[in-house]
């Protein structure tokens, strides 16, 4: 299935966001967000299936990624930035709100225009990562670590060690992801593992080793894509994010990591209703995933003290659930769709008649 290819500068004109979109134009409207390190692309298996079912479907490239403006200024990348471009692309659609849907970083975003532009928000899906978790911060994120799964002494940062590794060495982790993009990428999307469920996650030590994989004395540069036999991108997918990164370097999607207290202070500050969300919320958990660990630690607490209408799915996948179990995925949305926004869901454009 073919898609559509939109630009929408905004910021007056200052910067583009780019975005596919498929489906009627006049259907029920559902945005795709992706997060770190991925483009719009992500999100194909979702987009074809529910522009098929009548929907209109919009995945953007979020800032710094893809076709998207891509600035090497930390501050662009604050969720309160990202959240402007969020709102041109729903502009762009000419509808007020829309049913969110999201992954990673993109979870951040959308929690963020959650909490602080209800109005824009019919519904909200949150893929791997929970409400109010990213968005708040890495000191919030410390207070979710297992520490029978992490302890202290060996794991001060828990799995969320390479976090603090961006902030000790943006520039050299950067350049690392830079030197071979199509090998690092392929890297990291790969498919879950349940053997490694009640085990550190391989994040756990990235700060106190200078860098993935044991650090530069073991991994001096990421291998080779033609040397990773078993990944979730690869083919026509992968060239494509291959080019993307080649275009906009790591810089961007890094960068994500990099305003932390920014983030924390707007969600704090300029939250309604207390950051209640009283739409539908479906949370699709990512059984093994073991960074955004729900089924071991605490994570998903906030997000279930806070949301008044909660579906909660388990997928057993890695974190690139909606790769690798995407009808799983896509039939999760579906019933929630049904369940919780029938009204939302596409009236039938077709009449049929009978001859006798």
């Amino acid at each position: 299935m073919p898609f559509e290819e939109h630009f929408v500068q905004y910021e007056n004109g200052q910067k583009t966001i780019f975005y596919l979109a498929s489906g009627p134009e006049k259907g029920p409207l559902l945005i795709f967000v992706h997060g770190w390190p991925d483009i719009s692309l992500l999100w194909s298996h979702q987009l074809e299936c529910f522009a098929s079912l009548g929907f209109r479907v919009v995945a953007p490239d979020l800032p710094g990624h893809g076709r998207s403006t891509a600035n090497r200024v930390f501050e662009d990348y604050s969720q309160e930035k990202i959240v402007l471009s969020m709102k041109a692309v729903l502009a762009d659609t000419g509808r007020s709100d829309a049913i969110w849907i999201a992954h990673d970083w993109g979870c951040g975003t959308i929690g963020t225009l959650c909490a602080t532009s209800p109005a824009m928000v019919r519904g909200a899906v949150f893929m791997a990562v929970p409400y109010r978790t990213i968005e708040m911060g890495l000191q919030e994120l410390l207070t979710t670590v297992n520490r029978d799964i992490y302890p202290a002494d060996k794991y001060p940062f828990g799995q969320w060690s390479y976090q603090v590794h961006y902030q000790r060495a943006f520039e050299s982790i950067t350049a690392f992801y830079d030197s071979e993009p199509e090998g690092w990428l392929k890297l990291c999307h790969r498919p879950g593992d349940a053997g490694n469920l009640y085990l550190p996650s391989h994040t756990a030590r990235t700060a106190e080793d200078g860098g993935p994989g044991g650090g530069p004395s073991k991994l001096p540069k990421p291998p080779a894509a033609t040397s990773i036999p078993q990944s979730l991108l690869d083919g026509d997918k992968l060239a494509a994010y291959g080019e993307a990164f080649k275009k906009t370097g790591f810089y961007g999607t890094n960068a994500l990591y990099m305003n932390h207290d920014r983030n924390r202070e707007y969600n704090t500050t300029q939250a309604v209703n207390n950051a209640r969300l009283d739409f539908p919320v479906l949370f699709i958990e990512a059984k093994y995933d073991t960074v955004c660990a729900v089924h071991t630690t605490s994570i998903a607490e906030q997000q279930r003290k806070l949301c008044s209408s909660l579906t909660e799915v388990i997928v057993e996948a890695g974190h690139w659930l909606q790769l690798e179990k995407p009808h799983e995925v896509n039939a999760a949305l579906a019933k929630w769709l049904v369940n919780h926004l029938g009204d939302h869901w596409p009236s039938p454009t077709v009449s049929l008649e009978r001859s006798i």
